[in-house]
């Protein structure tokens, strides 16, 4: 059995940690993460707003509506959490660009631009404007391909020289602006004329191209709990070989806040929500104390290390584990523990997020607990971020029963580490 575990790690370190390695360090994904977090602080403002006009408590929201104050919520909510699309077109162009040496800001602006440019006006009496659904969530699909392509050929300008250069008595700032006009120019002329053919052929235009092309696949992998499960146990795996988990999420989460942009959208007009995998569904109700759902594992600990006979190490590990943990902060514990290449807790660290997503799925597409129509910070501990994500106290209620589970899963592999730190502690007396 020992012979056979050294090989499995010595296979995980000579295969599996290198190509996981190489792929975290993939400048198209990094570049996506980026740009999408980027965006998170108008989700979550944006969220605040739509809790505050959708507080479940009876008669609330006919109260504001009476006083006149819905509509301007509603509106913090449009112009917060509907513009992430056009967030992201300049966040992943400008991390896109900065990865090769170039100057990221100028890349965003043009991304943005050109972002601009490919969605198709609404006209009115009263001029043309932008329609908001494109901004938000649902541009999230083209914003990763125009940004990446955007900067792709923004970078390759630059770097071959190609571009407008000042004296160097003029200021960096003007500068750098005359820099990106022969690639900028060349950027969004290359995408004037693609909106052009497809506008004038009466031809779909690129957003509806790129759910097809791009939304399409991710959604039949992230909006069903099988490809949920696949997504999850990946997370798991990636980081109990060292590498950051949230590799695979990066993946998933323009489909993930899309599904959570269409609950929104849906509450808001009355009509029934229709997505159970979510970003808040993923942050706060699979992934409990962070990848691997390891609340579970430092609340084992926290018992522990309060028994009269623990081990010195987990009364040490304890207050390093616990309080980042209920913030669903868990580095500590991936490498204080350690879970990374610790065999004694492979099993529960892949399996319990993977019960967590089977369990809260089960519980909301029955309908026993309302489907996230509300973003939570991922930090925001387990039970409060259940009730605000849901709107309902049985979204508190399922996040205390994963805690239970959680803790059943963890528990007894825990106790046999806990057994091994006495005896290595014993030994070193």
């Amino acid at each position: 059995m020992k012979k056979m575990k050294e090989s499995f790690k010595n296979f995980l370190e000579s295969k599996v940690v290198p190509l996981a390695t190489k792929m975290a360090s993939n400048r198209v994904l990094i570049a996506v993460r980026d740009g999408i977090t980027l965006a998170m602080p108008l989700i979550i403002i944006g969220s605040i707003f739509m809790v505050t006009a959708s507080f479940p408590i009876p008669g609330w929201e006919q109260f504001l509506n009476d006083i006149g104050v819905a509509g301007y919520l509603w509106k913090g909510v449009d112009c917060s959490f509907g513009l992430v699309g056009l967030v992201a077109s300049f966040g992943i162009a400008n991390s896109f660009a900065e990865q090769y040496k170039v100057e990221g800001i100028s890349a965003g602006i043009i991304s943005l631009s050109s972002f601009v440019l490919i969605t198709p006006f609404i006209s009115s009496d009263n001029g043309s404007g932008l329609p908001i659904n494109y901004l938000g969530a649902k541009g999230l699909f083209i914003a990763i391909i125009l940004s990446i392509l955007s900067a792709l050929v923004y970078q390759w300008f630059i770097n071959h020289n190609i571009q407008i250069k000042m004296p160097e008595s003029v200021p960096p700032a003007v500068s750098k602006s005359f820099s990106a006009i022969l690639p900028g120019a060349a950027i969004i002329t290359f995408w004037l004329v693609i909106f052009s053919i497809l506008d004038k052929y009466s031809l779909p235009n690129l957003h509806q191209i790129a759910e097809v092309a791009l939304g399409t696949p991710l959604k039949l992998l992230g909006s069903n709990i099988f490809g949920t499960i696949v997504i999850v146990s990946m997370n798991s795996l990636l980081w109990f070989v060292g590498v950051h988990g949230g590799l695979v999420n990066n993946l998933m989460q323009p489909t993930w806040i899309a599904n959570i942009d269409a609950n929104r959208v849906a509450y808001q007009n009355g009509l029934p929500l229709e997505h159970v995998i979510t970003q808040p569904f993923m942050d706060n109700f699979v992934y409990i104390g962070g990848g691997g759902a390891t609340i579970g594992l430092v609340l084992s600990i926290a018992y522990f290390a309060h028994k009269k006979h623990s081990s010195k190490r987990s009364k040490v590990l304890s207050p390093i584990t616990v309080v980042p943990g209920l913030f669903n902060i868990n580095e500590p514990t991936m490498f204080g523990v350690p879970i990374v290449l610790n065999f004694f807790l492979l099993i529960p660290f892949v399996l319990t997020p993977i019960l967590n997503a089977v369990v809260s799925y089960l519980a909301m597409s029955s309908g026993i607990v309302p489907l996230t129509r509300n973003v939570a910070s991922w930090t925001m501990p387990p039970i409060l971020s259940g009730f605000l994500t849901t709107g309902s106290i049985r979204g508190a209620i399922l996040q205390f029963v994963l805690l239970a589970l959680d803790i059943m899963m963890y528990y007894p592999f825990f106790r046999l580490i806990e057994k091994r730190f006495k005896e290595e502690e014993k030994i070193s007396v």
